[in-house]
């Protein structure tokens, strides 16, 4: 069946971050029920085309249970990616979670490159310059807007 286990012992809180370009960073807390030798165990699958894949570097608790996981060379692509977190415990079956993501949407960016300020005295002011910052999937400058905030005047 579908939702084999027992109630409450599937995890709860799932979130993913991409940052820096290309790490993801998940992480989830235990199901409420879960029994307390319950181990986690995440999977992805960046786009049907792609084979699905384990983490490779887990983030642990202080009981040694699995509540992350870090991926590398992550690329971002046009299909939402699939997350799949099952667990196992010798005291019962524990229910999985799943979840579609677009990954565009949990990319944090870095900040914009190469800000400079130029001031002169006269009533020109300043001009400020800056490139667009570093991502995976965006490739149209265009496609960012920028708010200055001028702190000291």
């Amino acid at each position: 069946p579908v939702f084999a286990g027992m109630n409450g012992s599937a995890i709860e809180n799932f979130s993913c971050v991409i940052y820096n370009i290309f790490l993801m960073n998940c992480t989830w807390q235990a199901g409420r029920h879960a029994p307390a030798d319950t181990q986690y165990f995440l999977y992805w699958q960046n786009s049907r085309d792609e084979e699905e894949m384990e983490c490779e570097l887990y983030i642990k608790d202080e009981n040694g249970r699995n509540m992350g996981c870090i991926f590398q060379n992550v690329s971002i692509g046009t299909e939402k990616a699939y997350f799949l977190v099952n667990g196992s415990s010798k005291d019962s079956l524990i229910q999985f979670y799943d979840e579609y993501i677009d990954l565009y949407k949990i990319e944090i960016l870095t900040a914009p490159l190469n800000v400079t300020a130029h001031c002169t005295r006269d009533s020109a002011g300043c001009i400020i310059t800056w490139h667009p910052p570093l991502t995976s999937h965006v490739e149209k400058a265009k496609c960012f807007q920028y708010e200055i905030s001028i702190q000291n005047k």
